[in-house]
């Protein structure tokens, strides 16, 4: 004998069974970003930042409302080159930092053989050899680093630089100077 359910009769164990999921609603992501997360992350370089970084010759604050841009600024070093001008750069954060490195250019004409004429910095730590475990004071202190420790300690990759010309004075100190001020304050970009 067969047995049929009953559309009309109480199935008491329906409360039992999970509500059906309608295919019309998107189901969220398994990859979906937390940016509250990532807020909180930056909102926390800032203050760390904000109580160190000024002494170090950086310092960077959210351009506007969002917390995903910033502007920032890094002193010259002294003995270098670049003593006594202090450089403006811009950081975009992706949604998914700081898994990703964000986006840093100058917007100060910046005269050296790992900036190109847009502003674009050559670095290897944001790009392959970039870490969650950096932060933006890291960042800052990095691009620092890169206009003095090329005078002091190591020589840029002269066979692949982004700003070719600046390459090429590169042995010539004085000349090199005079290029690095004349562009700082000419606010020109030279072709490479």
């Amino acid at each position: 004998m067969e047995v049929r359910s009953n559309p009309t009769a109480d199935n008491s164990s329906d409360h039992l069974r999970p509500p059906a999921v309608s295919s019309k609603q998107p189901l969220p992501s398994p990859t979906a970003v937390d940016t509250s997360a990532v807020s909180q992350r930056l909102q926390k370089e800032l203050m760390a930042l904000m109580m160190s970084g000024g002494d170090l010759g950086v310092s960077a604050f959210p351009d506007g409302e969002s917390i995903f841009t910033w502007i920032g600024t890094i002193e010259g070093g002294k003995g270098t080159q670049y003593e006594g001008l202090s450089y403006k750069l811009s950081l975009r954060f992706p949604l998914d930092y700081p898994f990703k490195p964000p986006q840093v250019k100058f917007e100060t004409m910046c005269f050296h053989p790992n900036v190109d004429q847009f502003g674009n910095i050559c670095l290897d730590i944001l790009q392959d050899k970039w870490s969650s475990a950096y932060d933006c004071r890291t960042i800052l202190l990095s691009i620092q680093s890169l206009l003095e420790v090329y005078f002091l300690i190591t020589e840029p990759n002269l066979e692949s630089p982004l700003n070719s010309y600046a390459a090429a004075l590169w042995n010539d100190k004085e000349d090199y100077r005079r290029m690095v001020h004349k562009q700082y304050f000419s606010g020109e970009a030279l072709e490479s």
